[in-house]
C-alpha cells in the first residue's frame, strides 16, 4: 500500500522509503486510529462527559482592552469547543452587545455572535453547543436577545424538555445532536413547564452573575453584596437543562438542587474543593453539571491547570482559547480522541455512585490500575527553526516527555539537546514512568530549541490521553503553539504501556 518500488512489492518486501511512508500514515501514528472518530457511548446523560469549554469566548487577546470578535467564536467552535460564553450588556440603538464589562474591550453585536455560532456550531461536531449567558441587560434588551436566539437558531434551540413528563436526568449528547442549550438564570423550576402556572411571572428579580466584577475598579476586591437583575420571562423560559444557581456547598446541593441546576465556580474556590473534598466533588458531578472559570486576576487571559478539575469530574472546565499555553495543549489533548467531537466520556469511577475515588489519596479501587510506561525517544525529523530573530538558523533540539494526571502521576523527563540539527537529530534515550490512574493520564511531548542565554523556544508539541496511545514504534506529529499541525515534522518513538509488576 505504501511501497512505491515495484521490485520490493513483488518480493513482498519494504524499502526504507516505503517504511517511512507507512510510519507517517495513520497506521504508524501514536494515536489509536479507532479513537480518531467517535468511538465512545454517546447515549449517557450529558453530565457524564467532559465538555470542551471556552471562557470569555468573544475575546481575541487580553481581558482589559483587547478586541471582541465573532471570529473568536468561529475559531473556538472549529476547534471543537462545545460551550461558549456570551457576556451580554445593553447596547446603543436598543441592540444588546457582547464585551467584557467594566473594561475597554471592544463590543460586538449579540445578534452577529448568534449568527456566527449558528453558521459554525456543527462544522466539526454534531454534538450540542451550550450558550453560557452572563446577562447584564435591561428587560427590553433581554426580550430582544430571546427574539434573536429564537429567530436565528430556530428549531435547533432547545426551549422545552425533550420528554413529555418532567425529566429526572439529562438527555444524552446523542439525543441533543444539532441542538443548542441555553445556560442562564430561570425565574422558576423546570416543573412549571408541565403545570398551568408557567405564565404567572412575566418579570422578576434574580441574583446577577458577574464574573467581570472580579476585575472592576482596577482589580479592587469584588463587591460582596449580591446584586439583583430583572429577568424577562422570554429569556428565562429558554433555560431548560442548564439553570444557573449559587453554589452553597455539596450538602446543600444534594438536598435542594435539581439535576438541571448548576453552579459556576471560580478556579480558586474549585481548586480548594477539589483538594479538600475530592470524593464529594466527584459525587456532586455524577448527577449535576459544574462550570469552572479563570480568576478575574488573569487579565492577560492566562489559564489555570484543567487537570485537577477533570480529576474531580467537572465537565465544563472553561479556558481562554485565545491563549497558546500548556493548559490549552492539555485541553486539545483531552479532546483529541473520540473524533475531536468536544465530548469525552468520563471514566466509570466518576459516574458510578458506589465509587469512593479521591484523586488526592489513591486508595484501592477500580481507578487504580498501576502501569509502567516505557518511552524511547529515538529521533526527530524536519524540525523548523521557530525564532527567526536568533542568529543561528538551525535548531538545537531537545525533547521533553511529560505524564500529566492525578498528582501522584505527574512527571517530566527530557533528553539532552543536540547542536545544529533539525533535519534528523537522534537521541535513542529511554524513559520510564509509573502511572497509577491511566484513565485520567495525558501523555505530552514537547520539542524545544535549546538556548543557553535565554528561555528555550517551543518548536512543537503533541498531547493525547494515555489510553489513546498504541504500543510499538510510532510516529508523533508535532503541533504549533496554536495547535496547528507542522507539516513533515515529527518524532519517532517506541512506546510500551505495561501492567506494573
Amino acid at each position: 500500500m505504501y511501497e512505491m518500488d515495484e521490485t520490493a512489492k513483488q518480493r513482498e518486501c519494504m524499502t526504507k522509503d516505503g517504511f517511512l511512508m507507512y510510519m507517517h500514515q495513520q497506521e504508524g501514528s501514536i494515536l489509536n486510529p479507532a479513537h480518531s472518530k467517535v468511538h465512545q457511548d454517546m447515549r449517557q446523560p450529558l453530565n457524564h462527559y467532559y465538555i470542551s469549554s471556552s471562557h470569555n469566548t468573544y475575546l481575541t487577546a487580553d481581558q482589559l482592552k483587547g478586541p471582541s470578535s465573532t471570529e473568536a467564536y468561529i475559531r473556538a467552535l472549529m476547534k471543537g469547543c462545545r460551550c461558549v460564553e456570551l457576556d451580554c450588556w445593553d447596547g446603543a440603538n436598543g441592540e444588546p452587545v457582547i464585551y467584557h464589562g467594566y473594561t475597554l474591550t471592544s463590543k460586538v453585536l449579540f445578534k452577529d455572535v448568534i449568527k456566527a455560532i449558528k453558521d459554525y456550531a456543527f462544522k466539526t461536531s454534531d454534538y450540542p453547543v451550550i450558550l453560557s449567558l452572563e446577562n447584564h441587560c435591561t428587560v427590553p434588551q433581554q426580550k430582544l436577545m430571546a427574539d434573536h436566539m429564537a429567530s436565528i437558531l430556530g428549531a435547533a434551540l432547545v426551549t422545552q424538555p425533550l420528554s413529555d413528563t418532567m425529566p429526572s436526568r439529562f438527555p444524552s449528547p446523542e439525543e441533543l445532536k444539532g441542538k443548542f442549550l441555553i445556560k442562564g438564570k430561570r425565574l422558576n423550576k423546570l416543573d412549571a413547564v408541565f403545570s398551568n402556572n408557567n405564565n404567572a411571572i412575566e418579570v422578576d428579580s434574580v441574583s446577577e452573575e458577574d464574573e467581570a466584577a472580579d476585575t472592576k475598579e482596577n482589580g479592587q476586591k469584588a463587591k460582596t453584596k449580591t446584586s439583583k437583575i430583572k429577568l424577562a420571562k422570554e429569556l428565562s423560559d429558554m433555560v431548560i437543562y442548564c439553570k444557573s444557581v449559587h453554589f452553597g456547598g455539596f450538602e446543600h446541593a444534594k438536598d435542594t438542587q435539581a439535576f438541571y441546576e448548576m453552579s459556576s465556580l471560580k478556579e480558586g474556590k474549585a481548586f480548594s474543593l477539589a483538594e479538600t473534598s475530592g470524593t464529594a466533588f466527584i459525587h456532586h458531578n455524577m448527577d449535576k453539571l459544574s462550570r469552572i472559570y479563570p480568576a478575574g486576576s488573569r487579565t492577560d487571559s492566562s489559564n489555570y491547570n484543567p487537570l485537577p478539575m477533570w480529576n474531580a469530574g467537572c465537565q465544563i472546565v472553561a479556558l481562554n482559547f485565545q491563549t497558546p499555553c500548556k493548559e490549552m495543549d492539555l485541553n486539545q489533548g483531552r479532546f483529541l480522541s473520540n473524533g475531536m467531537c468536544g465530548y469525552t466520556l468520563k471514566p466509570e469511577f466518576q459516574r458510578d455512585l458506589s465509587s469512593q475515588m479521591n484523586p488526592n489519596s489513591l486508595t484501592k479501587g477500580p481507578w487504580l490500575q498501576k502501569k509502567t510506561l516505557h518511552v524511547m525517544v529515538i529521533s526527530a525529523q524536519q524540525l523548523p527553526k521557530v525564532n527567526k530573530e536568533k542568529h543561528k538558523s538551525i535548531v538545537d533540539p531537545l525533547v521533553r516527555v511529560e505524564v500529566c494526571g492525578v498528582a501522584a502521576d505527574n512527571a517530566s523527563k527530557e533528553t539532552i539537546y543536540i547542536e545544529n540539527n533539525g533535519f534528523n537529530p537522534m537521541w535513542n534515550k529511554s524513559f520510564q514512568f509509573q502511572v497509577n490512574v491511566p484513565e485520567l493520564a495525558m501523555l505530552r511531548f514537547l520539542v524545544e530549541d535549546y538556548d543557553s542565554t535565554s528561555a528555550n523556544d517551543l518548536v512543537g508539541q503533541y498531547c493525547l490521553p494515555l489510553t489513546s496511545t498504541r504500543n510499538g514504534y510510532r510516529h508523533v506529529p508535532l503541533l504549533t503553539k496554536r495547535g496547528d499541525v507542522i507539516s513533515s515534522a515529527g518524532l519517532f518513538v517506541h512506546l510500551m504501556l505495561l501492567d506494573a509488576q
